[in-house]
């Protein structure tokens, strides 16, 4: 069964939704004229203006739930904090994480990643990766400008750049 969308005859005169368009774009305006104005004469110090941040000596704050780069979490010993249970690498949907493992010579520990690749050329930054880890080995909270690149080959991150 197809159903089809009708649109109104408000919608049909587009002249009305074009003179809606200019009136939220002019009330946007005004408002930051004023508010620009008022900073002018030093009042509404509290009130931002709709402004691009001016880059190099105002650094844009990012949002608390922000997913940028991968890292991988250390032990007090240093070594990873990755016992190479492959839960990270089965739920990727990209399948852009690769770890090989092996015994590892502490007893408590039984398995650990002799290699843990991340092809970030592939990552969708879904973060499954970090919701499925049981022991917190891997998170998304590296904020630097390191994803991108001329060389796909730059953009696979191995154990030690993850560390």
């Amino acid at each position: 069964m197809k159903v089809e969308k009708h649109i109104g005859l408000k919608e049909q005169i587009y002249i009305i939704e074009v003179v809606r368009g200019i009136y939220v774009t002019g009330t946007h305006f005004f408002r930051n004229i004023v508010v620009h104005i008022g900073h002018i004469f030093g009042a509404a110090k509290n009130n931002r203006g709709g402004v691009t941040y001016q880059y190099p000596e105002e650094v844009r704050p990012y949002a608390p739930r922000l997913r940028m780069r991968h890292r991988l979490m250390k032990r007090p010993d240093a070594s990873p904090r990755c016992v190479a249970c492959y839960m990270c690498e089965t739920i990727c949907p990209a399948e852009c994480i690769h770890i090989t493992a092996s015994e590892s010579p502490d007893p408590i520990i039984e398995k650990y990643p002799v290699s843990f690749d991340i092809d970030l050329s592939r990552c969708i930054y879904c973060g499954y990766c970090v919701e499925a880890c049981p022991c917190d080995a891997i998170r998304m909270d590296i904020y630097e400008n390191k994803i991108t690149s001329d060389d796909r080959n730059n953009l696979v991150f191995t154990i030690k750049e993850l560390l």
